[in-house]
């Protein structure tokens, strides 16, 4: 500024004199002072920018010439316009820059012919149109602004203009719901910028966040702003872009439940947007301040009398209509203050002046007012208004599930529905209706599984960025191999593996959702077996238990006592994996992970031994309880076990179509001495058998040879990731086989056998949403999936599989077979079977 301050200082100490050159010096001071007005907007508020602007355009009038006019006119138009969009005035900016349009326009009719910089401004005034009127819902405007945007822009070779217009319309894409065409475009920028050789624009990491949040994948969109936050903050310029990062992190970290971190970047935000002078945006960052401190209270059960004032008092200061939308959010989290309070009449009173949501209104909006409405039509002791309004909200959150993409994008959605889920749970556990608890237990859990598997979609760029990432881990093992640093190779392969995971959210197309099951149709299939449903409300751990159409509720004590045991038998198993251990160390962590079996045995098991008899069992568990090997507990011992996230997923599983002409395909990899001898083993216990070991398991060969098959066994390490489920990897000759790609084969194994470490953990949801490598083949089309929940020894690993595939190829069924495998060596055995159960 100083040096704008000083240019301008020299250009007005000069006496033009001709006319040519007065118009000379009357261009530069224009252009001097239109980036000073720029500037100060930014560091003086938006009153001191749009006052230069308007001393710019009186001098812009002084111009002779009308093209030059014309071209001024459009450019501090421009200007101005974007001033008044960043500070929240949309419909004002949208005016101002259809005024510069026309300038730009009529400028381009008069040229001998049209050329890429008479068209360049015109690219640049339609794309800020096109993302005003997205901001403002006029949809069939933006997207004529900017489909127009692109086609200049691509027309006359302007190719950073149309990855910006591009970027914008899939930020129009989001606005109408459509998160999976939204990432595509800004994964189709973010591609330009790079051809180009330019920086990404920090914004695209932000918009792209936005679109995560709309899918619930709040700790994705967290990663995305902590890469952007850092570019931003170097970038002292950027003061409101800045504040809209630290606003949406400020979200994200609310979503997951980091209240201090929502808190803090909240406050930064609002700080930073009272200077740049955007009311909106500081309405914004106020109101994430105010969920905050709603969610302390809520939690607490002690709410202040004068929060519910305080959040209505900020609700009834917002100017309507244009942000009548935070005035609403306002409101209904004073509901939800009053309702607990138990001030039913006020919380009624203030839900009276919430307006019913618009088209484009946002999901978790409309979620929170079914919350509101649910919890005071419950506090009122009007149970049915109450599960009518959660019927309702999981109905529209339906609507956003179907039109999303990856398995990421399908599962993450339930976090919008987490608290509609819980009031309807906790009220149905309140009852001691079980049957009733079970139908609402599939209506609101796993819902990812109740679609048709994915269908086959070919990435181009996916796959060569996979391909990529083998590449540079072989790269990375032959450097450590010979005594070479890796550090370059990890973080390239880091970057690689983030951005193939991006791609992966958007990369798929699901079949339509299948009905939730039914409890008449769940008992048919179960015939002598019993069906074991574990569902939490608060710290109260239950038990539906389904058998020969009775169906019983049992409590099952603290919920996070069981959670806690099954940690700490998981961390017994992992210790105790190793093949050569010494003895005293066996013996000390054997006693351990008895203790933990027996814990978890006498809570979850041993008070449904009444109802379940000797019964083979179909076992949904949830969260914590996923990881538990059901075999090693001691009631349970040689017991047939399937694990399910769903009755509905058991049931899609149990009636898939079996092959019984199917190929059999055993696959080795590398680093396992105790395998050596195990796949030909194995294959001796089938007439016919496709053998895939050293150089001969490779990615391309193995899943050549699946594709199709009846049973797919895998001996091989295997890495379980926790953060990107689809990139859990088993390892083969030439690199690591990621689950995507094993998922993504036009049609997977119907029986996947996983003798590699930790691949039936899963990264759990909300709505118990389990995802990992095993679940994603389960979600994909595989009907059943036998793995371990913890590491195991290579040894062990080999006689469970020579023990299973002897009695699988005599006949048993496969949970049977497992369990008598399991019953050998419990401990040192921690295998599942996910899915179905039975041939």
């Amino acid at each position: 500024m100083r040096l704008l301050h000083r240019a301008r200082a020299l250009a007005e100490s000069v006496d033009p004199g001709d006319p040519v050159t007065r118009q000379e010096w009357l261009v530069t001071r224009i252009r001097l002072s239109s980036t000073l007005s720029a500037l100060a907007a930014d560091t003086a508020g938006l009153a001191a920018g749009l006052a230069g602007l308007d001393e710019v355009r009186a001098l812009v009038e002084d111009v002779p010439d009308p093209l030059v006019r014309a071209e001024l006119s459009g450019s501090v138009g421009h200007n101005r316009g974007l001033l008044l969009l960043n500070a929240g005035l949309l419909e004002e900016g949208v005016a101002v820059l259809g005024e510069a349009l026309a300038h730009e326009e009529w400028r381009l009719s008069a040229a001998d012919e049209p050329v890429p910089s008479l068209v360049e401004p015109i690219v640049k005034t339609l794309r800020s149109r096109g993302t005003a009127h997205t901001n403002l819902g006029s949809i069939t405007q933006a997207r004529q602004d900017l489909t127009r945007a692109v086609a200049l822009a691509t027309e006359f070779g302007l190719v950073n203009f149309a990855a910006d217009a591009s970027h914008a319309l899939g930020r129009l894409e989001l606005r109408i719901g459509d998160v999976p065409a939204a990432l595509r475009r800004y994964d189709s920028s973010e591609r330009a910028y790079r051809n180009l050789g330019l920086a990404v624009p920090p914004l695209l990491g932000l918009h792209r966040a936005q679109a995560l949040l709309v899918a619930g994948l709040a700790d994705e969109a967290g990663d995305q702003l902590d890469h952007v936050l850092p570019a931003m903050r170097a970038d002292q310029a950027a003061t409101g872009e800045l504040a809209d990062v630290e606003l949406t992190r400020a979200v994200a970290a609310f979503m997951t439940g980091d209240l201090g971190l929502a808190r803090e970047m909240a406050s930064a935000a609002r700080q930073r947007m009272r200077r740049w002078g955007c009311e909106t945006c500081v309405a914004n960052a106020t109101l994430i301040g105010l969920r905050v401190d709603t969610e302390v209270a809520l939690r607490s059960g002690r709410v202040p009398r004068s929060l519910p004032a305080r959040v209505l008092g900020f609700a009834d200061a917002l100017p309507v209509p244009r942000l009548a939308e935070q005035a609403a959010t306002a409101r209904m989290l004073a509901v939800r203050l009053e309702v607990r309070r138990g001030d039913l009449d006020a919380a009624e009173r203030v839900l009276e002046g919430v307006p019913r949501p618009g088209r484009l209104t946002a999901i978790d909006h409309r979620m929170l007012r079914r919350l509101c409405r649910a919890e005071l039509a419950a506090a009122r002791g009007r149970r049915t208004a109450a599960f009518a309004e959660v019927r309702a909200g999981l109905a529209e959150l339906d609507h956003v599930r179907d039109r999303m993409g990856g398995l990421e994008l399908l599962s993450g959605t339930a976090l919008h529905g987490r608290e509609l889920t819980e009031l309807a749970v906790g009220l149905v556990l309140a009852e001691g209706n079980a049957r009733r608890l079970f139908a609402w237990l599939e209506r609101t859990r796993a819902q990812t599984y109740r679609y048709e598997p994915l269908t086959r979609v070919d990435n181009p760029e996916l796959a060569e960025l996979i391909a990529e990432v083998r590449s540079l881990t072989q790269s990375i093992h032959k450097a450590h191999h010979d005594g070479h640093p890796t550090g370059a190779l990890r973080a390239r392969r880091a970057e690689r593996l983030r951005k193939a995971n991006q791609i992966g959210w958007h990369s798929g197309s699901w079949g339509s959702p299948r009905p939730v099951a039914k409890l008449p149709e769940v008992v048919a299939q179960l015939g002598g077996r019993a069906l074991v449903s574990f569902a939490s409300s608060g710290d109260a751990l239950v038990a539906v238990v389904v058998v020969e159409g009775d169906v019983r509720l049992v409590h099952l004590g603290s919920a996070e006592a069981a959670a806690e045991s099954a940690r700490m038998l998981n961390a017994d198993l992992n210790a105790l994996a190793p093949d050569h251990l010494p003895e005293a160390l066996v013996r000390v962590l054997s006693t351990s992970a008895h203790r933990q079996a027996e814990r978890l045995d006498a809570q979850l098991v041993r008070p449904l031994v009444g109802l379940l008899g000797d019964r083979d069992l179909v076992v949904v568990p949830t969260g914590a309880l996923y990881a538990v090997p059901w075999g090693v507990l001691p009631t349970l011992h040689a017991r047939p076990i399937v694990v399910a996230p769903s009755a509905t997923a058991w049931l899609a599983a149990e009636r898939g179509e079996w092959r019984r002409d199917g190929r059999t395909v055993l696959v080795r990899g590398p680093g396992l001495p105790a395998a050596v001898g195990e796949i030909a083993k194995l294959g001796a216990h089938y007439s016919s058998a496709a053998l895939l070991s050293g150089e001969g398991a490779t990615v391309a060969a193995v899943l050549s040879t699946s594709d199709d098959a009846e049973i797919a066994h895998f001996a091989a390490h295997g890495v379980h990731e926790p953060e990107n489920a689809l990139f859990s990897r088993l390892e083969l000759t030439d690199g690591p086989l990621y689950a995507h790609e094993l998922a993504n084969l036009p049609h997977p194994p119907r029986q996947v056998v996983l003798a590699a470490c930790e691949l039936a953990l899963n990264r759990i949801r909300p709505g118990d949403e389990p995802l990992g490598f095993a679940s994603a083949l389960l979600a994909s089309g595989s009907q059943m999936v036998v793995a371990p929940v913890s590491r195991v020894g290579d040894q062990a690993s080999a006689a469970t599989m020579d023990y299973y595939h002897r009695r699988l190829a005599a006949g048993a069924q496969p949970a049977l077979a497992l369990a008598d495998a399991i019953a050998v060596d419990p401990l040192r055995r921690p295998f599942v079977c996910l899915g179905s159960g039975q041939s």
